[in-house]
């Protein structure tokens, strides 16, 4: 209904419903062969590109794109039904500036984005898939990472939350080779009461929410990045045990244990963990 304010879990989603003429259409219905997207061509003008991986159900978007009507959002899902919610509310706002595609943050970090062009990348509660059988299917590998740097643009900005203090242990171990990674005490000013449904869910349970962000280091090549993914471990850490994070900070190259480049399979990169 035109002017209705919708909630989840009791929690306001930004904006109202508009009457239908106002209505945007934000869905990508399928991708094209993979190769460097035209973000001009993808959004009908020129602006700053913000990339959220594992979108869920589109409640980040959405408020980002009310706020920030300067630049252009994507939001990535690999569950096709998160991103018809995202779709709907995003139409229904008249959101012209947001797209939404079913798509794995890592396939499309390395198909489909062009080098050095994407102002910020938002992930928000990685799935860390508590079984260890399963662990290898985690999407924040030091490839990753290199991939997320890769496609920032000079200054650009990695933002990332997880409440799962293993998961948090390992960013915290890797994030500073290609960022200068700083973390957040408490909820994100613009989003008190949570930026994604699981983070909402997650604060009702009184788990901690771990957030920090990083720019892209400018001082870091195609060889460093190489070297830092045959050198640094993979996610290889118990998701299952809920403790407090020890207070070290990144760790440079050098750990004894080698990580290599593996990558997971069609989880990677999905939709979080109900968002």
């Amino acid at each position: 209904m035109p002017g209705e304010v919708e909630t989840e879990l009791g929690v306001p989603i930004a904006g109202v419903i508009l009457p239908p003429e106002q209505w945007a259409r934000t869905a990508v219905k399928q991708l094209p062969p993979p190769g460097p997207l035209d973000w001009e061509t993808l959004f009908g003008r020129q602006a700053p590109v913000v990339l959220d991986l594992g979108c869920g159900n589109g409640r980040f978007v959405v408020a980002e794109a009310l706020r920030r009507p300067e630049r252009d959002f994507l939001g990535l899902d690999i569950l096709p039904m998160v991103i018809r919610y995202a779709t709907r509310r995003a139409n229904q706002r008249g959101l012209h500036h947001v797209r939404f595609a079913v798509s794995g943050a890592f396939d499309f970090l390395e198909q489909y984005v062009p080098e050095h062009s994407i102002a910020e990348i938002h992930l928000y509660h990685p799935q860390p898939f508590r079984d260890v059988q399963r662990a290898y299917r985690r999407l924040v590998t030091p490839e990753f990472l290199a991939l997320v740097h890769r496609s920032l643009a000079p200054g650009g900005r990695w933002v990332v939350q997880t409440d799962n203090p293993g998961y948090w242990r390992y960013l915290l171990g890797i994030a500073a080779n290609w960022f200068e990674f700083t973390t957040q005490e408490g909820p994100w000013p613009d989003d008190p009461l949570g930026r994604t449904r699981r983070e909402i869910i997650a604060r009702r349970q009184g788990l901690r929410i771990f957030r920090g962000s990083g720019i892209a280091r400018a001082d870091v090549d195609e060889a460093r990045s190489r070297q830092w993914i045959a050198e640094l471990p993979l996610p290889t850490f118990d998701a299952s045990v809920f403790d407090e994070p020890s207070p070290n900070r990144s760790r440079r190259p050098g750990d004894p244990r080698r990580g290599g480049s593996r990558r997971g399979g069609s989880g990677r990169g999905g939709s979080g963990r109900g968002r």
